[in-house]
């Protein structure tokens, strides 16, 4: 009776110890003796008890908060940059027997590269071509990391916290450039507009009965309006005789 008991909690002792199961995104690292023998999985696994021990590794897609980091820019700028970063394992006995905690790693990799990569580019660089600035940060961090069986898929900015002074010299020179767009929009509209009229005067002057009719034209949308006074323009033309005697006259008078 006390053998068959030992038997069975010698059983139940083994089944705890050697069966292991692993889910279908799980992969388990065998040491045997402190060496490493493959990697198993996923589903059932058995071990050598005492012999052999199990690290399990995650083949899933990890997403990675990078702290804000504080970044100067090539231009002196002095700004708050945060990242996030997509990266599996690949490799899962790298990742156990190359470095000692691979998310640890990771995370202290990924700061030290965000500061570098955003203090070589300028502020305007920053905050205009973040696909150049994540594409730079992915290729490093993945070459960096291929060594350790992870493969790094995106890197994204997620946030760049800029000085409030710079913030209010950005509203500023947002607001200057506006301006500048419409004032060069009404030159051109103006520009635009005396190259129709000067092609119109050119027409009436070749055929002179153009401005009568035209002179007509405005006088009846004038009285259509029900105004009580009505305006005649006279042409100057009229008065060029009269410009011409007092100019004469007075240059006779001071011979």
């Amino acid at each position: 009776m006390f053998t068959a008991i030992a038997i069975v909690i010698m059983a139940a002792f083994f089944l705890s110890t050697a069966i292991r199961i692993l889910n279908e995104y799980e992969r388990g690292v065998i040491f045997r003796l402190g060496r490493v023998i493959l990697a198993k999985g996923p589903g059932l696994i058995i071990l050598i008890p005492i012999v052999d021990k199990m690290v399990k590794v995650s083949l899933r897609l990890v997403a990675m908060d990078v702290d804000p980091q504080d970044v100067i820019t090539r231009d002196n700028v002095s700004v708050k940059v945060n990242a996030v970063i997509y990266f599996r394992v690949i490799d899962p006995v790298k990742a156990i027997i190359e470095v000692e905690n691979y998310n640890y790693a990771m995370s202290q990799l990924a700061q030290t590269t965000l500061r570098s990569v955003c203090g070589q580019a300028e502020l305007d660089d920053l905050l205009s071509e973040r696909d150049k600035i994540n594409a730079e940060l992915q290729e490093i961090l993945d070459t960096h990391t291929d060594p350790w069986g992870i493969k790094v898929a995106t890197v994204e900015l997620k946030h760049i916290d800029l000085p409030s002074e710079m913030q209010r010299a950005m509203a500023k020179q947002a607001e200057a450039e506006r301006e500048r767009r419409a004032k060069v929009i009404n030159s051109e509209g103006e520009y635009q507009a005396a190259t129709k009229l000067a092609e119109a005067a050119a027409i009436i002057q070749a055929h002179p009965i153009a401005l009568q009719l035209r002179y007509l034209q405005t006088v009846r949308e004038m009285s259509a309006e029900n105004n009580t006074t009505t305006i005649f323009p006279v042409p100057l033309d009229l008065f060029k005789p009269f410009f011409s005697a007092a100019k004469k006259a007075v240059e006779e008078e001071k011979a």
